[in-house]
């Protein structure tokens, strides 16, 4: 029988790897042409990597840069499910991106009150680029491996694909990710991300914006339980387990975004509606606060 605490980290760690790749999913949308290059495309980046691919692919420059960003979350929900534990989380991410379409990243999570407290370290590579004349449609296809603090191996790879498309006035965008998670066990997951964009204020190289945005989660996630039962006249605890492929959280958010040549700050409320699979009742919506900073390094220019 496996033991209780070895079930509940199990999900745990799956739903982790949700927010994870929510936190750092692709979602791309562009600008049009200008001369800035650089200065003028930083103020679409901010922590949304494929908003910039579409940008720097639209341009037709050649590009070899480095992008550095930290996001700090007030509190840590699963899928929008509160763990019991309030507790921020950390999530830095450095990527690097070349004109040729081939992308890499390392990023990690870190919580406040798990032990340990870094989770896990996670090195993706990719490679990207553009559909149709109007390059309105973005796809990206990467791989990635996840390092973990301690000897937990049920997920440490995935397979993913993304594919974005927004207007032409870059108001507008949705983007869908899929995504192959496998180790000694194996799930999948579909992350849907939307956006409007409005700009409050904006000059050449200052922008001030607001972005609404709309997340779904639908996931295969094996939920665990433990009954306890009379037999042969002793109380035992049998264990079950359901399989779905379910919506498992939608999320609101309303960030303002600030950018300045080569600095994107943003800072956002979040809302979580949980939505309640198998055996699970009574799931309250959960919030947080998100604050983010990121700074591009043009390895390309020119001294």
């Amino acid at each position: 029988m496996r033991n209780i605490l070895e079930i509940m980290n199990k999900k745990m760690r799956f739903l982790g790897l949700l927010l994870f790749s929510i936190a750092t999913s692709f979602c791309a949308y562009s600008q049009e042409k200008d001369d800035a290059t650089i200065d003028a495309l930083i103020d679409e980046l901010f922590f949304n990597d494929q908003q910039f691919i579409d940008e720097v692919l639209e341009t037709n420059f050649s590009y070899n840069f480095l992008y550095t960003s930290l996001s700090y979350n007030s509190n840590t929900f699963f899928s929008g499910r509160d763990s019991g534990i309030d507790q921020f989380n950390v999530i830095p991410q450095i990527s690097y991106y070349h004109s040729s379409g081939f992308n890499a990243s390392i990023s990690g999570i870190y919580y406040q009150n798990f032990a340990p407290s870094w989770d896990f370290t996670s090195v993706s590579v990719g490679y990207f680029n553009s559909l149709g004349k109007s390059r309105n449609i973005i796809y990206n296809l990467g791989y990635t491996k996840y390092f973990y603090a301690d000897d937990f191996d049920d997920f440490t790879n995935s397979i993913d694909i993304s594919l974005g498309i927004r207007n032409k006035k870059r108001t507008l965008g949705t983007t869908l990710s899929g995504s192959y998670i496998y180790g000694t066990d194996n799930s999948y997951q579909l992350v849907s991300n939307s956006f409007v964009s409005f700009n409050l204020y904006r000059t050449t190289h200052f922008a001030l914006r607001f972005r609404p945005t709309l997340s779904f989660v639908v996931a295969n996630q094996t939920f665990g339980k433990y009954t306890l039962r009379i037999i042969n006249g002793r109380r035992v605890f049998v264990y079950s387990s359901t399989e779905v492929f379910d919506l498992l959280n939608t999320q609101l958010g309303f960030p303002i975004s600030f950018s300045k040549k080569s600095w994107d700050v943003e800072l956002g409320y979040y809302l979580n509606l949980p939505n309640a699979v198998a055996d699970e009742t009574n799931l309250k919506n959960t919030s947080f606060f998100g604050f983010s900073v990121g700074y591009l390094f043009d390895l390309s220019k020119k001294k």
